[in-house]
């Protein structure tokens, strides 16, 4: 009877073990880029490369910002580029909003560092299955930026398909 319950406990534990791990996030691409002494200036653009093959894929497209707790400001504005692989990109401004309207900020923080997700593009596809590329630049009237620490992009995949509509019959 003792022996059976040690493997019923065992088998709890593991089972718990690989729910817990199983419920983290599907992403299709996932990388991070630290910023120097975290000074995030004009000239230190972003990249993040990636490729697509499936075009009926649904993403969410997801930025992770860890900045300083003495950061100063309660946004952060970039310039965000998408680079198609058919050569047409499209640049546009971004204000990526760190603290909420009181000043507290958003998401976790630690002794020193703050990190927030925000959703940038939330049921986004691509067209075109190829290389991309997604460029980030701080768009701030300050140059450097003081107080981020790194930037991670992801690309979430989701549960979600596009419909085709191909040729009726």
């Amino acid at each position: 009877m003792q022996v059976f319950n040690r493997f019923r406990f065992f088998l709890i534990g593991f089972s718990l073990l690989v729910g817990l791990t199983a419920c983290g996030p599907n992403y299709h691409f996932s990388t991070t880029i630290d910023i120097s002494n975290d000074a995030w200036s004009y000239d230190q653009v972003l990249d993040f490369e990636f490729e697509i093959t499936d075009t009926l894929q649904i993403y969410n497209l997801l930025l992770d910002i860890t900045h300083d707790k003495e950061y100063s400001y309660q946004n952060l504005y970039t310039r965000i580029g998408t680079f198609f692989p058919s050569g047409q990109n499209i640049k546009e401004t971004l204000s990526l909003e760190l603290a909420s309207k009181t000043g507290e900020w958003q998401g976790d923080c630690g002794s020193r560092y703050c990190k927030v997700q925000i959703p940038i593009q939330e049921g986004a596809f691509f067209n075109q299955a190829g290389k991309y590329k997604i460029s980030l630049e701080q768009f701030m009237r300050k140059n450097p930026i003081q107080g981020i620490n790194k930037i991670s992009f992801h690309i979430e995949e989701t549960e979600n398909r596009r419909e085709t509509t191909g040729p009726k019959e």
